[in-house]
């Protein structure tokens, strides 16, 4: 460990242009795998169009011993715990993708499944917030959940269901949850009015709840803090819901909170670079200096001026513009790289703000100035592309990190449902332990494939190692595939061919 670590510092000190070469992939069809994923991620009472045939009904006893309703939502990763926090922001993520590129996947016929994706996340979330101040946070814990090796239908272990209140707060949990319904709200607009007022109805009174009582959820919550602590605090989150409310209502009371908390709630003082189910900053300065495209929002340009300094500094970080070692790392390969465990969700975020930051520098006809030099907005669509070619198979490994894309992926993905017998296949019970012994340790690769996962790739060095207890790199999360929707969709409108053809020749900096 301490090897791949010096390795990985020691990458930060050269820097040499690579070139990588662009093939055109099908980006429809990963698109529709990626939306896929999602159903085989589904708790609850499977509906009659389930798509995921080897996944059965789970969940179903969910909250009944704290007398709630919980049945339903997202298994977040390769185990069954109902977390809370990237469950949200897994939809919001989601929910953006359709907003922004909504006619890209509707032109690519997959409207449908995105927007049941969306749905079911946000129906659990209505079901989880049982009163304006209470709710529900989390369905099980990591701790005796990972003791066992079960199929989610087989499930033995606690589902002890947690919450946040008045007494118990969690800003950063319902200021995600806020965002997921307001994003979620602007989506179900036209298609389902009364749904969409439901949720922005939720989105209000969680926005409230989150700023009157306000703490950190892991202090309420202490079983999630050794899988989904809260790191960067609540105020990101506050921000970052007030933000997605304005865009939801276009009241000015949530653009006022936006402004006047920009400095003491850090959204004008972090310069982040890396943007994820923790970290809301980047994501909320790029929103934020879109805003400055409308003239209406005048009167506030210098604070959202002050934003896009910010948003600035994490595009120019991935483009290797900024001075020094403030830019994100790469491999040799070109990728991305953030840190060891589960790098993609860091790309794949990447990916899609730097695709967002295009569409933004190209309708404004603008350019985006960094320390070390000028970009516009080809090179950013470039890298977004380069990193999603990466993930669909042009790298060192030639290996597609989405599962089940291409002729060459991952096969023993860390997941517990896709690595035993179909529980459709075989009803026998499969025991706490059971599963350890005659599934876990098999060199085979799983009977069922997570069409669809983004699993955790590769180490600083392009290394990647297909084995079922390397959890780091073959454990895939719902907020790992949440941004790319938007980016298939995006690149598969611009064409494979065309746009790989355009880009091929953009030189990457990698940090090796």
């Amino acid at each position: 460990m301490a090897i791949i670590a010096l390795q990985c510092r020691l990458a930060a000190f050269f820097f040499f242009v690579i070139f990588v070469p662009t093939q055109a992939f099908d980006y429809a069809d990963a698109l529709s795998k990626s939306l896929l994923y999602f159903e085989a991620q589904r708790s609850g009472r499977l509906p009659y169009n389930q798509r995921v045939t080897w996944r059965d009904s789970s969940g179903l006893t969910d909250g009944l011993e704290q007398g709630v309703d919980l049945v339903g939502g997202y298994y977040d990763a390769g185990d069954h715990v109902k977390f809370g926090l990237p469950m949200a922001f897994t939809v919001t993520m989601l929910s953006w993708g359709v907003i922004e590129y909504g006619e890209q996947i509707t032109g690519a016929g997959e409207l449908e499944h995105a927007l049941e994706a969306i749905k079911w996340g946000t129906d659990y979330f209505i079901k989880a917030h049982t009163s304006p101040n209470v709710l529900w946070a989390e369905v099980g814990d990591g701790d005796t959940d990972h003791y066992c090796w079960q199929r989610p239908e087989d499930m033995t272990t606690s589902r002890r269901a947690y919450r946040v209140d008045e007494n118990n707060p969690g800003s950063d949990l319902a200021g995600e949850t806020a965002a997921a319904m307001a994003a979620a709200s602007i989506v179900f607009r036209r298609t389902n009015p009364h749904y969409s007022h439901l949720l922005l109805h939720h989105s209000q009174q969680l926005f409230e709840f989150g700023d009157k009582h306000r703490g950190k959820y892991d202090g309420s919550v202490g079983v999630v803090k050794n899988y989904y602590a809260s790191v960067s605090g609540f105020m990101d989150e506050l921000l970052w819901a007030a933000l997605w409310l304005y865009r939801a209502t276009d009241n000015g009371e949530y653009l006022r909170y936006l402004v006047s908390k920009a400095h003491c709630f850090g959204g004008t003082g972090w310069a982040i670079r890396e943007f994820s189910w923790d970290v809301k900053y980047a994501g909320l300065q790029i929103m934020a200096a879109k805003l400055l495209m409308e003239e209406k929002h005048k009167e506030h340009k210098h604070i959202l001026q002050q934003y896009r300094v910010k948003a600035e500094y994490y595009i120019c970080s991935c483009l290797n513009k900024n001075n020094g070692s403030d830019n994100v790392d790469r491999t040799p390969g070109g990728l991305l790289y953030v840190r060891q465990w589960n790098n993609m969700q860091y790309v794949s975020s990447a990916s899609y703000l730097l695709m967002v930051y295009s569409d933004f520098l190209r309708s404004s006809n603008q350019k985006l100035v960094c320390p070390r030099g000028e970009a516009g907005p080809e090179e950013l669509l470039g890298l977004a592309q380069v990193q999603a070619d990466y993930i669909l198979g042009s790298n060192p490994m030639n290996m597609s990190y989405l599962v089940g894309f291409g002729p060459k992926y991952p096969t023993r993905v860390h997941h517990r449902g896709a690595s035993m017998v179909s529980y459709r296949e075989n009803k026998g019970f499969i025991g706490c332990t059971q599963g350890y012994d005659n599934w876990y340790s098999r060199d085979a690769p799983n009977p069922n494939v997570v069409v669809g996962a983004l699993v955790g790739g590769p180490d600083c060095q392009d290394n990647f190692s297909d084995k079922r207890g390397n959890f780091m790199q073959t454990e895939a999360c719902t907020y790992n595939t949440a941004p790319m929707v938007g980016v298939f969709a995006k690149l598969n409108e611009l064409g494979g061919h065309q746009s790989a053809q355009k880009n091929a020749n953009l030189p990457l900096y990698a940090s090796y």
